[in-house]
């Protein structure tokens, strides 16, 4: 599960790496460290927790010390992804329990997305 998570947190720092915190206004020349930042908790919605629509560059004090800061984040995943996907996302409350097979699966062809990611980048 942790492998699978560091994946999708890279992926979505790679893909966001022109972007600032999607939290605030720290620009992507940003010194400090960046996260892979949830709009919805792995806790509160873990059947999203995979989904590259939640998972958001984030600076590391949005992140850690302002819990993602989501009152900013919101406004600005609208503008980012569309009103219709955050909604989809807040409807996601469901409980999902991945089982190994899926894991690995998931952990094969997203680390193939990600090397390809960062050949590019």
């Amino acid at each position: 599960m942790g492998e699978c998570q560091t994946i999708i947190n890279k992926i979505a720092r790679l893909r966001d790496r022109d972007d600032g915190c999607i939290s605030c206004d720290k620009p992507p020349t940003w010194d400090g460290q960046w996260h892979g930042s949830h709009f919805r908790s792995v806790g509160a919605a873990s059947a999203v927790r995979f989904n590259l629509w939640n998972v958001h560059k984030a600076c590391s004090v949005c992140n850690n010390h302002k819990s993602g800061n989501l009152i900013e984040y919101r406004p600005r995943l609208i503008a980012k992804i569309g009103a219709e996907k955050v909604e989809w996302l807040m409807a996601q409350n469901q409980i999902t329990r991945y089982d190994v097979d899926y894991l690995k699966r998931f952990k094969e062809v997203m680390g193939k997305k990600l090397k390809r990611m960062e050949k590019r980048a």
